[in-house]
Parts: structure tokens; C-alpha cells; sequence
């Protein structure tokens, strides 16, 4: 028995080993002095210090930011509609809707970045041929050009954010005692008023983590945003991959650990809510049973 056990702890150390030494080293030589990836000349941060003069850089970490808060926005909104939307239908709907739900979370991100692209390209040229009709009818040129871009990158993430907004939030529904709307409203309150100050505020922590779920989601992208956001228009991720074309530089190194700290940090506190929520539920459940024990 604790042979086995002794080999199961070797295994997982193996495999910590395999997952996280690459980004270890990553993060370690992007403060290398030295180009070069395979010795250390001493500690620096002028590679960091190259990417804020960088404009193709600054150009796509504001794209990225504003793309990302956006989405994350969007989705949140949305998100939270839909998820109490199907909490309210029957079993037979609300299985059927959580099913389709779940197709972008677990279809490849190339063919969803592909669908997108396809759907996106037929409307623009749809609207693009209404514009030149519309000039051609009567003469007035709208001065519009309908491309992929900034909005359908948008879109696009906006599309893949929403549903982990909603299994975030579906798990506060089932908790939600049903009650507590009707019994606002039998106090006085209006139904808009019942579900802003009693429903929304139960919901909280299930938006909170779906926010930041589909923040991290979109700081992280790249297939699906590759194929979305056309040639005009590049978030961090596509900016690395462009420059690892071309030849690995230590800035790349310094730009994936800024990305690597930030996805890590929105991971921790989705993981601290996460427990803390858990341990108030069990408090809650610990009381209410001890009151009926009495």
C-alpha cells in the first residue's frame, strides 16, 4: 500500500514537472540579460522595459484589454438573462437549451473560429451590396466599409464568453430560495424592484466568477480571434504568435509571463471565491440544521 502510494506521489510530481518546468524557464530567461535562450548572462528588465516602446505591442494589449472588459461585460449581461431564462423552463426545454449551451465549450476552437468567420464574412458583403445599392438608388454614399475587425472580434468573443456566464450562474439559481421574489412582491415591491435588490444580489457571486471566467477566457485566445479579427486588428495573443514567426525574441518571453501573471492571478481569486462561497454555503446548511435539530 504505500509502495503504491509512494509511486502515485512520483507520478504526480512527474507530471507538475512536465506541465509547469517550460513556463518556469519561460519566466525565468525573460529576465535573462542575454539573448540567448540557453545561458544566463545575469538579470535584467530591459525586455520588459522594450515593450513599452513597442507600438505593435501597446496597440495590442489595448485592443485586448478593451475587446476582453468589453466581452466580459456583454457576456455577463447576457449570460446571467439566459441562465435564469432557462431555470424558469421545464426539464425537457431546459435540457435541450443547456445542451446547445454547451456546444461552444466543447466544439474545437478552429471550427468555431471558422463558423464565426464564415457568418461574419456572408453579413458584411450583405451589407456592404446594401450600402452600394443604397448609393446607386439614390445617389448618397455612405462612407462605410464593412470588414472583419475590431466589432467582429467582439462578437466573436462575446459568442464563446456567454456560456460559462451561464454555468457560473446556474449553480446561485439552484441555491435561490423561490420564495423570496414572491414574497418581495407581496410586500410592496414591483417585480423589477424584487428581482434587482432581492434576486440579483443572491446571484452575486456566480456573476462576479462568471465575469472574471469570461475576462480570462478572452485574455487568453488566439484561435478563435485569429480567424475573427481580420488584418487590420491584433490582440496579444495573435501579436506573439506573429512575432514567433519571424524569430524568437526574449520580449516574447516577457509577454507571455505578463499574460501568464494575469490569467494566474484571475484564476487564484476565481478559486478564493470559489472556496469561500462554498464554506459560507456549508455554514448556512450547518445552521439551518442545527436549527431543526432543537
Amino acid at each position: 500500500m504505500r509502495k503504491a502510494l509512494g509511486i502515485s506521489r512520483i507520478y504526480n510530481i512527474l507530471v507538475y514537472i512536465f506541465l509547469y518546468a517550460p513556463i518556469l524557464v519561460l519566466i525565468i530567461f525573460s529576465f535573462n540579460d542575454s539573448k540567448n535562450r540557453a545561458v544566463w548572462s545575469g538579470f535584467t528588465l530591459h525586455w520588459y522595459v522594450d515593450l513599452l516602446h513597442n507600438d505593435a505591442i501597446i496597440n495590442a494589449f489595448i485592443v485586448t484589454l478593451g475587446v476582453s472588459v468589453l466581452a466580459a461585460l456583454v457576456a455577463t449581461v447576457f449570460g446571467t438573462l439566459a441562465a435564469i431564462g432557462f431555470f424558469s423552463m421545464r426539464r425537457k426545454p431546459r435540457a435541450f437549451f443547456m445542451g446547445v449551451n454547451n456546444i461552444p465549450m466543447t466544439n474545437a476552437d478552429i471550427i468555431t473560429g471558422v463558423s464565426l468567420m464564415l457568418l461574419f464574412v456572408f453579413f458584411t458583403q450583405i451589407l456592404n451590396d446594401l450600402v452600394y445599392f443604397v448609393g446607386m438608388q439614390t445617389g448618397f454614399w455612405l462612407p462605410v466599409d464593412f470588414h472583419l475587425g475590431f466589432i467582429t472580434l467582439l462578437l466573436a468573443h462575446i459568442t464563446f464568453d456567454t456560456p460559462y456566464v451561464i454555468l457560473s450562474v446556474l449553480p446561485c439559481l439552484r441555491q435561490l430560495d423561490k420564495n423570496l421574489s414572491e414574497a418581495a412582491q407581496d410586500l410592496g415591491a414591483t417585480p423589477m424592484q424584487a428581482f434587482t435588490k432581492v434576486v440579483l444580489p443572491q446571484l452575486r457571486p456566480g456573476i462576479i466568477n462568471g465575469a472574471i471566467i469570461a475576462f480570462t477566457m478572452s485574455v487568453d485566445d488566439f484561435v478563435i480571434s485569429y480567424f475573427t479579427a481580420g488584418a487590420d486588428v491584433s490582440n496579444l495573443a495573435m501579436e506573439v504568435y506573429s512575432m514567433a514567426r519571424r524569430h524568437i525574441s526574449p520580449e516574447i518571453n516577457a509577454i507571455s509571463t505578463i499574460l501568464f501573471t494575469i490569467v494566474m492571478i484571475l484564476l487564484i481569486v476565481i478559486n478564493v471565491r470559489s472556496i469561500r462561497q462554498e464554506q459560507a454555503e456549508a455554514k448556512r446548511l450547518h445552521a439551518l440544521q442545527r436549527d431543526a435539530s432543537r
